[in-house]
């Protein structure tokens, strides 16, 4: 293949789920089905299926750090997507390799499963505070870890611009409030939409979609955080990589299957199959 064939360049830097709906599977395959070459990063392994994490171990900083500098040494990268980090050790470890690498980051601040199991210690909160966020091109914290981070409690769609103003003074240049942990009827225009609010705090963005009827959501933070990434790395805007992307992960949701006894996943490949 010649250089000028070789697609974007995206790594992920984040935990394997063995149940393929999430974490660095989720990651990977997102990134195939939006035509981006990615490459990952593993920070913790998790036992994991439909229904819910029954282990995880994170690996030594070293080995985080040694795969980090293996790939963005000789392959190099044209955005960089993390999720969990584990521990407050990872949390800055990673946090100093995305800031000096020069490419754009997406840090989704991955606090706990979709299961609610813990996938972050309570003591690495300060480190993404005060880490992890200012080094970030776009951070993407859903309802949940807004609270976790910040203590503000989005209720409605009007408590979104204060959420958003509230993780932005931790310093990333650009946030998504991801409202889909919204009550269906709790947006300002109603009906069954799923709101989010991408802002810099000067420009804002309200992305709304039909709130699919469908429980088998499994890796959607995930599969959002890598669809912005590839987005990024294929030189968009922040906010063309997010309307793309929330556009691919809508479909996702639509499609998305029963697998095992629990929540099953988004289907990655949907558009292959529609």
């Amino acid at each position: 293949m010649s250089a000028s064939r070789v697609p974007p360049r995206v790594l992920t830097v984040a935990g394997s789920d063995s149940g393929g709906g999430a974490g660095i599977q989720a990651d990977l395959k997102t990134m195939l089905a939006l035509g981006v070459h990615g490459m990952s990063v593993i920070t913790a392994v998790t036992a994991q299926n439909s229904l819910g994490v029954q282990g995880a171990w994170e690996l030594p900083v070293e080995a985080v750090r040694a795969q980090y500098r293996s790939v963005v040494d000789d392959i190099g990268v044209q955005a960089v997507k993390t999720g969990m980090l584990a521990s407050a050790e990872l949390v800055e470890a990673v946090a100093e390799l995305i800031s000096g690498t020069d490419a754009p980051a997406v840090v989704d601040p991955v606090g706990v499963s979709k299961h609610g199991d813990p996938l972050l210690a309570a003591s690495a909160l300060g480190s993404v505070r005060t880490r992890l966020l200012p080094a970030a091109t776009v951070a993407t914290p859903n309802l949940d870890e807004v609270a976790q981070l910040t203590g503000v409690r989005v209720e409605s769609e009007d408590d979104l611009r204060r959420a958003a103003q509230a993780v932005l003074e931790y310093g990333p240049r650009w946030v998504l409030i991801k409202g889909g942990h919204l009550p269906g009827d709790a947006g300002r225009a109603g009906g069954n939409q799923a709101v989010d609010l991408l802002t810099d705090g000067h420009d804002e963005y309200f992305l709304r979609a039909p709130r699919h009827d469908n429980r088998h959501t499994h890796g959607t933070g995930c599969t959002l955080a890598s669809a912005i990434a590839s987005g990024l790395a294929k030189g968009l805007t922040v906010p063309e990589a997010v309307t793309e992307a929330k556009a691919y992960v809508t479909g996702a949701i639509a499609a998305g299957f029963a697998l095992g006894g629990g929540i099953g996943p988004v289907d990655h490949g949907w558009r292959f199959r529609n």
